[in-house]
């Protein structure tokens, strides 16, 4: 009997132990808010919950994973004077597609993917921070970052449209560090700047 106690003790210990890894969601939720409270991107989120089919859409009660997958890559963009590193963190990735939404919702996919490729030029330029998420928070750089844009989450065709800045279409703006609408900008700084291509309403200028 006293060995039978023992036994239920451990075992109710060792279930005291696990931690939870299981959030319900309240009222005023958003995947992207409980991903940020979790220390998740928000495409880690995303990966842990397949059965949540539209990160926009959750609903009160309901129970999100909240531990993140194991074996995830987690290296970051890095200068480099040869070839880009296409190995970027979860988070990086979300934030690339996030900035490319709020960036370029309403241009073609190929202006989605030359935003994309503005900000990994220059993570790649001397000029600029050596990683995407100090490229993108750098002051004064993007709109999106000061009117809160760049907190909606992406839409799948920024989320493609970064998978190709990164591979097959990685030098669609040729070398550009900057780009902007020259039909509704306000500062005109940039009309002196070598153009280097013009999709959509965005001028690329290097």
């Amino acid at each position: 009997m006293k060995k039978l106690t023992i036994v239920l003790t451990f075992l109710v210990t060792l279930f005291m132990a696990v931690p939870s890894f299981a959030y319900t969601v309240q009222k005023g939720d958003t995947m992207s808010e409980i991903a940020a409270q979790n220390g998740l991107s928000l495409s880690e989120l995303a990966n842990a919950n397949p059965q949540v089919k539209n990160v926009n859409l959750i609903y009160v009660g309901q129970e999100i994973h909240i531990a993140k997958k194991k074996n995830v890559k987690t290296t970051t963009v890095e200068k480099t004077k040869t070839e880009s590193n296409t190995n970027i963190s979860d988070s990086d990735f979300d934030l690339l597609a996030r900035i490319v939404r709020a960036e370029a919702q309403s241009e073609p996919f190929e202006g989605k993917v030359a935003v994309a490729d503005v900000v990994l030029n220059r993570v790649e330029s001397p000029k600029f921070p050596n990683t995407i998420e100090k490229v993108i928070y750098q002051k004064g750089q993007f709109q999106p970052v000061s009117n809160g844009q760049i907190h909606k989450a992406a839409d799948q065709e920024s989320v493609k449209a970064v998978e190709a800045a990164l591979t097959n279409m990685r030098h669609i703006t040729k070398g550009s560090l900057f780009f902007y609408n020259p039909k509704i900008a306000t500062s005109r700084w940039l009309d002196s700047r070598e153009t280097t291509v013009v999709i959509g309403q965005h001028v690329f200028k290097y």
